[in-house]
């Protein structure tokens, strides 16, 4: 599937819909995804704020990042669905988690990161590029297709 992309929380309060492409999918192994996800992994597809529409009310938290970086986590405060992150390193994008668009996107990690702080019984998918700790920032756009 592509663009566009919809999606909502658990509840329906808060919706999602993005007009692009993700400039960059990922699986996170840090440990604040770590304790998001209740032990596994973030999975995420980067998108760029002007392509996206949220409609409903948002709660956030913000935290700072094992990578320097002010991380603020929007959430919906009816259900608690995890709806996207945005970095401060980064504020013209926005990290949407994968579970929270609707079944059929057809999005997957491309990459995995921060497998330093994965527990030793983590498995990777040996085919993705892999980062011990925080990769070099998306490209501004999304990459070409092949």
């Amino acid at each position: 599937m592509s663009a566009p992309y919809t999606g909502r929380c658990a509840c329906g309060a808060v919706t999602i819909r993005i007009a692009g492409e993700p400039i960059a999918t990922r699986q996170c192994w840090c440990r604040q995804c770590q304790q998001l996800a209740s032990g596994g992994p973030t999975n995420n597809a980067i998108f760029k704020v002007e392509d996206v529409t949220l409609n409903g009310e948002l709660a956030s938290s913000t935290w700072a990042a094992a990578s320097g970086n002010t991380l603020t986590f929007s959430f919906c405060p009816q259900c608690g669905t995890q709806i996207f992150a945005q970095s401060s390193a980064r504020p013209h994008l926005q990290t949407f988690r994968l579970g929270a668009l609707d079944a059929g996107h057809g999005l997957k990690p491309e990459m995995v990161i921060w497998t330093d702080d994965a527990p030793e019984w983590a498995h990777f998918d040996t085919t993705l590029e892999t980062w011990p700790q925080q990769p070099p920032p998306p490209p501004a756009s999304p990459p070409s297709p092949a």
